[in-house]
């Protein structure tokens, strides 16, 4: 049995995506930042830090994106979503896989910013430039060095799954027009099936109120 925790446009998307990928049956548990779903004795009892994903598998609870997505390539190597440790890929790959935390996570301390805030005058608009600069100089990095298809030479991996959940949010606070080559490599990640299938599944999202969020009027 699996069975996902999910708050739709959480970082649990990258597993209900590889979920897809993979081919394998899941239950979905929606919850959401906002109503304390997520901080109930329920949810962290499996959770600890009341984060998402959590996901139950075959008895046990594992948590962090990351983790999750490499425990369930590596249990299922048929289908060729990472490379085998040793073979020439590897480490690119777990750079990618890797960075794209460093994505994920200027996005979240923009989250924290713009959206998490109460009062939104309490948002530090100095600390909003820097994080954006650098979420723009991480965009542009990727950019820059895309030569192929995807992320990796070989084509489509679980890289793919983890740096696209920050690229997707980026455009939040980002004008994605500034990044063509990395523009066409997204068309072609949401072309896929699988991220069709786990779309449909995953949910409404209560994260954002607008398209998107402009510097503040005084650091631009």
């Amino acid at each position: 049995m699996i069975r996902l925790h999910h708050v739709p446009l959480g970082r649990s998307f990258r597993v209900m995506w590889l979920l897809e990928e993979l081919g394998l049956e899941y239950e979905v548990v929606y919850y959401s930042i906002r109503d304390g779903s997520l901080r109930t004795p329920e949810f962290l009892a499996l959770s600890p830090a009341g984060r998402v994903p959590a996901l139950e598998l075959d008895g046990a609870v594992l948590v962090e994106s990351g983790a999750i997505l490499q425990v369930l390539c590596e249990r299922h190597p048929d289908k060729g979503l990472a490379p085998e440790p040793g073979t020439p890929e590897r480490a690119q790959y777990l750079e990618m896989l890797h960075y794209s935390e460093t994505v994920g996570s200027l996005v979240e301390n923009l989250n924290l910013n713009r959206v998490f805030l109460r009062d939104p005058a309490d948002a530090s608009p100095v600390v909003i430039k820097l994080l954006t600069a650098r979420l723009r100089a991480a965009l542009a990095a990727i950019d820059r060095r895309m030569e192929h298809d995807h992320l990796l030479p070989s084509g489509f991996s679980a890289a793919d799954i983890m740096f696209a959940y920050g690229f997707e949010l980026a455009r939040y606070y980002v004008h994605m027009e500034d990044f063509p080559t990395l523009m066409a490599y997204w068309d072609r990640l949401r072309a896929r099936p699988g991220y069709s299938a786990a779309k449909a599944r995953d949910g409404a999202q209560d994260l954002y109120d607008r398209e998107f969020y402009p510097l503040p009027e005084a650091v631009k």
